[in-house]
């Protein structure tokens, strides 16, 4: 099978690719905060892939960035010599490239490196800059254009290894063209514990609720979702909504605006072009259609990133990114979110808007959190 890669995809392909999946499927769950991030979890399973006799045959691995830490001696530092090999170009290997890529024209050029395929580990978020999750603006941008790659934000280790078994099967067992894209940071979120099958598969869709603040049946509510480390600052909000306000809380992890708001684009054109047939829905109408209560969507990149599914929303609909509130900075980015307090006044803004709580709560929450 051909797609957009040089090299030829086989048989042995799909072998070499589930060899992978098995021995990833094997490892034991990291308990250790180093291994629970996105980032440690992707350097644990590179490592264990190359060192382990059975698998370093059936994976290409690069490392171009510059993170210190051990590594097997045979790493890649670059995708270009496989090129020029006659064994490499004869039979496609399931390719995780791990990168510190801030800027759009070394992505691009990383992903023509790369033959636009593979599993892309991006860690520029760890990185000290005066960009959000250290990444120029037309980053995000780029990633959500290019019809090729598929982009994800995990929040949890857990999520990202569920991530890299999903591109492992869709490109190299399945034959899917394209690659897939995660930027990785390196704190645990200790809130998103282990996945279950049907977590997993609304994650990879998407987004999955992780978790319900009840507060009564006569209470207003809020949808509150976060993607990669902007999550931890939603769940901090969603607890202050809980206990100072009397606010229920739904709580939804989103690894992929990107991912959503093509879903749902592409369910919408089809509708479009079918008026005569059942209408199609989408993952994101299903889960946030179903109930009339605000919703909130944060990122850690500028707004218009989580702005990409308000469209497809029926009830009020707020973004927030790392431009949502005053300028960016011109300095080193000392928080990495959206602040929680402006995340819970917002959710209450919504819902005043909506007659749900009084307007003066707003003003009681500028106050309290000290906002003005």
């Amino acid at each position: 099978m051909m797609g957009f890669s040089s090299f030829r995809t086989t048989r042995e392909t799909g072998e070499a690719a589930q060899a992978c999946i098995d021995k990833i499927q094997t490892l034991a769950v990291q308990a250790s905060e180093g291994c629970s991030s996105p980032l440690y979890t992707m350097i644990d399973i590179a490592n264990r892939l190359e060192r382990d006799p059975r698998t370093a045959k059936n994976i290409w691995v690069v490392r171009s960035n510059t993170r210190p830490g051990a590594a097997p001696e045979h790493t890649r530092i670059s995708a270009w010599p496989l090129h020029f090999s006659s064994q490499a170009r004869a039979s496609e290997k399931p390719l995780l490239y791990l990168t510190s890529s801030s800027t759009s024209a070394q992505l691009c050029a990383l992903s023509s490196e790369s033959s636009q395929r593979g599993i892309l580990c991006n860690d520029i978020e760890t990185i000290s800059s005066i960009w959000p999750k250290g990444a120029h603006p037309w980053v995000p941008l780029w990633l959500a254009a290019n019809p090729r790659c598929l982009p994800f934000d995990p929040a949890s280790g857990a999520e990202a290894r569920a991530i890299a078994l999903a591109a492992l099967k869709s490109l190299y067992v399945d034959g899917s063209n394209g690659f897939y894209y995660m930027a990785l940071h390196d704190e645990p979120n200790d809130f998103v514990g282990p996945m279950d099958k049907h977590s997993v598969s609304q994650a990879l869709q998407g987004m999955y609720k992780i978790a319900e603040l009840e507060a009564g049946p006569d209470r207003p509510k809020v949808r509150l979702l976060g993607a990669g480390l902007s999550l931890r600052a939603v769940i901090a909000a969603a607890q202050i909504l809980h206990e100072d306000w009397g606010v229920g809380c739904e709580l939804w992890s989103c690894p992929s605006y990107t991912r959503l708001a093509r879903d749902a684009d592409s369910a919408l054109r089809w509708n479009r072009m079918h008026p005569d047939l059942p209408r199609r829905s989408s993952h994101l109408r299903d889960s946030l259609n179903v109930e009339d209560a605000p919703v909130v969507a944060v990122t850690g990149y500028a707004q218009h990133v989580a702005e990409q599914i308000g469209a497809h929303l029926n009830s009020r609909f707020v973004a927030l990114g790392a431009d949502s509130i005053g300028s960016l900075p011109t300095r080193p980015i000392s928080s990495k979110t959206v602040d929680k307090r402006w995340i819970a006044t917002l959710a209450l803004r919504a819902l005043a808007q909506d007659g749900k709580v009084p307007q003066e709560y707003v003003k009681q929450a500028m106050r309290r959190y000290l906002l003005q």
